[in-house]
């Protein structure tokens, strides 16, 4: 489950604080910035999550299978007798199929990017090859998926296990440099962040949601796996180390402003970079 479920959204520490700092939002990186989105992105996960994934959607299964067009079925079932609502439930399941294609498309190019943009802060004057190695790696993953899904858990399962350990260990790295960080638990200060910017705090929800790609995979693939692999898998291992990773993010942020170019890799130590890279590319 891990493998297969959580490769998606566990990448998405590699680019989501460096689009809403360095990305067109005009985010400050101030104390209160910092603080602000990381409470957003914390009280994300667990209220997208962990409480209407975990606790509602992943209860929602058709004959175990999960999905939009499983959660449709069982809309069309509950509502027979009244074909224009059935009508209904199916265009909304046809717009929320079309809005997880989007999301197919985006997520893997951003990830894979993100992921080889790192080779640009270990070497000098190589970010002209950065996207013909990522169309290579994507190209190659795409031919490895059709081997199915049992092969994938079994081949990225250790791969994606070792990806949310690291990203907990680099988490902690920063935290202990600024604790204060850790204050950013308090929704107050995504409350406040909304207050003090009222315009920008709506737009920036567009930013603070790449935090959340690839949640939908957990009940897309729930016939894999079933319900308690998935939820044992995000509340044991996968939730503590993104939770870890962005507020080690925002510790390094705190320190140093400039890092908001690319604060995932300029965490990691300098002589880290080259396996991070190689192993971000991976997951």
């Amino acid at each position: 489950a891990v493998g297969v479920v959580y490769g998606d959204i566990g990448t998405s520490p590699l680019y989501t604080l460096k689009e809403v700092f360095s990305g067109g939002y005009g985010v400050p990186v101030t104390h209160d910035g910092v603080l602000g989105i990381l409470a957003l992105i914390f009280w994300s996960l667990i209220w997208v999550v962990s409480i209407k994934y975990m606790m509602f959607v992943l209860r929602a299964d058709n004959q175990g299978e999960g999905g939009i067009m499983a959660l449709t079925a069982l809309a069309r079932r509950a509502a027979a007798g009244h074909a224009k609502l059935r009508t209904l439930l199916v265009v909304c399941g046809l717009i929320g199929a079309a809005l997880f294609y989007g999301d197919s498309m985006i997520t893997p190019a951003i990830s894979v990017l993100s992921a080889i943009e790192g080779l640009g802060l270990a070497f000098e004057g190589i970010d002209h090859w950065v996207v013909p190695l990522s169309l290579i790696v994507l190209v190659a993953l795409f031919l490895i998926q059709r081997h199915g899904t049992a092969r994938i858990g079994i081949l990225f399962g250790p791969i994606m296990v070792t990806w949310f350990v690291v990203l907990g260990a680099l988490g902690v790295y920063g935290i202990l440099q600024h604790p204060e960080v850790l204050q950013a638990m308090n929704p107050v200060w995504g409350v406040r962040f909304f207050v003090v910017h009222p315009g920008m705090g709506v737009a920036i929800l567009g930013a603070v949601v790449l935090a959340l790609t690839g949640a939908e995979a957990l009940y897309a693939d729930m016939g894999h796996f079933g319900r308690k692999p998935i939820a044992r898998a995000w509340f044991i291992l996968v939730l503590p180390a993104l939770v870890l990773n962005y507020f080690g993010q925002g510790a390094l942020l705190l320190g140093d402003p400039e890092a908001a170019r690319n604060p995932f890799y300029l965490l990691a130590p300098s002589w880290a970079l080259i396996p991070l890279v190689g192993l971000s590319t991976l997951a």
